[in-house]
């Protein structure tokens, strides 16, 4: 780890009231993240409850949202985030196959199509830095407008993630291996 976390004693009265929000929302304790951007307290206030609204509060279930978390977390080889969303996937009901061909940048099979939309979508995001029209015009059919800006915003705040643990290199808990390579 590159930068020393800060406890809640040790936080200015900004830092630590972000914090104090971030702890009483849904999460119940703050994310990796936040604890880097508490060195922009303001920015980190924004971010965590963008988080928030993004993993708790768009129209998918876990099980869809997490595909888009997870190709973000692959694009990005985020040991860490790989590790947390590849627990909340299967906790979701994402079937672990699916998983296992994200890892290994294979493409997976989906029975739902907006699984396999938004896998379409977010690969298409990271790779090729957008949507053609066509995989656009899919998209809004498959997923309805509000649902492919949701995974415009899962995919970006998720890549602002993974840049902030693989910038400041945050480990993963005591005896965990990642998965990624």
């Amino acid at each position: 780890m590159r930068l020393k976390l800060l406890s809640p004693g040790e936080m200015n009265a900004e830092q630590k009231e972000t914090y104090d929000e971030s702890i009483a929302g849904k999460r119940g304790a703050p994310p990796a993240p936040m604890m880097a951007w508490l060195n922009s307290p303001e920015m980190a206030r924004h971010a965590t409850r963008l988080g928030g609204v993004l993993r708790f509060d768009t129209i998918f279930p876990a099980k869809l949202s997490e595909i888009a978390i997870l190709v973000t977390a692959r694009h990005w080889t985020s040991h860490y985030e790989w590790f947390a969303h590849k627990r909340l996937a299967l906790k979701g009901g994402m079937d672990p196959a699916i998983i296992e061909d994200i890892k290994n940048r294979r493409t997976p099979r989906f029975d739902d199509p907006q699984g396999q939309m938004i896998y379409d979508v977010a690969r298409s995001l990271h790779e090729g830095h957008g949507l053609s029209q066509g995989l656009y015009d899919e998209a809004v059919k498959v997923l309805t407008l509000r649902g492919l800006t949701e995974v415009i915003g899962l995919c970006g705040y998720y890549t602002m993630v993974s840049m902030t643990l693989n910038t400041f290199e945050f480990g993963l808990p005591e005896g965990e291996v990642s998965d990624l390579a």
